[in-house]
């Protein structure tokens, strides 16, 4: 194990947060109920605290996927969108330092849990973004309160995975268990993940570099999210019960993604309805919002403004 100061995990990690606090967030914590405490990044200045006679922001909310904390997956939307949105990053159960007594190990969970936190904080609507896992909290979110979510983007996300989905998965990354490929133990665990993840060949990352961001970002609670995994209410069967919803959905993808490849892009446009867009980038694997951060924000942009 590397000392902080020689950990490459660490010293980006303190370049996310500084970058983050750039941007106007602050690192927060808030208990929700008797159980529950989200740890999130927001606006220093809460929206219960805004005067009347000041700008009001329309809020926009960035959902994680299944790896690192959020710090680590939406630095550059972070950067690119606090001009112009109150923006709420919030960690989900049993990452970054949210966490929960309940035994709910549910992506439903997951939704209830950013909702209760956003009238915690007094957001009445926002516009919701999630990517993979994220993107299927986001999902559920919107559905499940029409009245608060404005408009919905589900980025690389396997909303409407089926049980051969996760086995065509797991005979692309060669493993046995979907835990190997998700958490990763192992250099050569987490070199597969990348592998299947991002477009760019990054085969020569050194065991020693690999093993410092498995210690550092794949450790903690790792007992609780493997429970995560096996608590997912979809891809046990091979049958979707996606309905659609009442919002107007963006589905960004990336054309290369080998986690969930884009033909499941095609088939969620269709199962969510008419009010859906699929938008596919070249040459972009399962993390667009990394790989292209460029073209990422400024389709989500167009999306959320209403402009062309």
């Amino acid at each position: 194990m590397l000392p902080q100061l020689l950990s490459p995990a660490y010293l980006y990690g303190g370049y996310l947060r500084r970058a983050f606090t750039s941007s106007g967030l602050s690192s927060q914590t808030i208990g929700i109920d008797s159980e529950t405490t989200i740890h999130f990044w927001g606006p220093r200045t809460p929206k219960t605290d805004q005067t009347q006679n000041s700008i009001q922001k329309p809020s926009l909310v960035l959902i994680h996927g299944f790896g690192p904390m959020a710090l680590w997956q939406w630095r550059q939307q972070v950067q690119f969108f606090s001009h112009d949105f109150d923006v709420y990053v919030p960690d989900l159960v049993f990452f970054g330092g949210s966490t929960t007594g309940s035994s709910e190990r549910s992506e439903i969970f997951q939704a209830v849990s950013v909702g209760k936190l956003l009238e915690r904080l007094g957001v009445q609507r926002f516009y919701v973004v999630g990517t993979s896992y994220g993107g299927i909290v986001a999902y559920h979110m919107a559905r499940m309160r029409p009245e608060k979510v404005e408009k919905v983007v589900i980025a690389s996300s396997g909303v409407n995975m089926r049980r051969r989905d996760n086995e065509a998965l797991l005979k692309r990354a060669n493993l046995e268990k979907i835990e190997e490929l998700m958490l990763p133990a192992t250099a050569e665990q987490l070199r597969t993940l990348i592998a299947l993840s991002v477009s760019k060949r990054l085969h020569l990352l050194p065991d020693f570099f690999l093993n410092d961001f498995v210690h550092k970002l794949y450790s903690q609670n790792r007992k609780e999210k493997m429970e995560l995994l096996k608590g997912l209410t979809l891809g046990r069967d091979d049958t979707t019960n996606i309905s659609p919803v009442l919002q107007e959905v963006l589905i960004v993808w990336g054309d290369c993604d080998k986690i969930f490849p884009v033909e499941m892009a095609t088939e969620l446009k269709v199962l969510l309805g008419g009010k859906t867009r699929l938008e596919v980038i070249k040459n972009t694997s399962h993390v667009p919002q990394i790989e292209c951060p460029g073209q990422f924000n400024n389709i989500i942009r167009c999306f959320l403004t209403g402009s062309s």
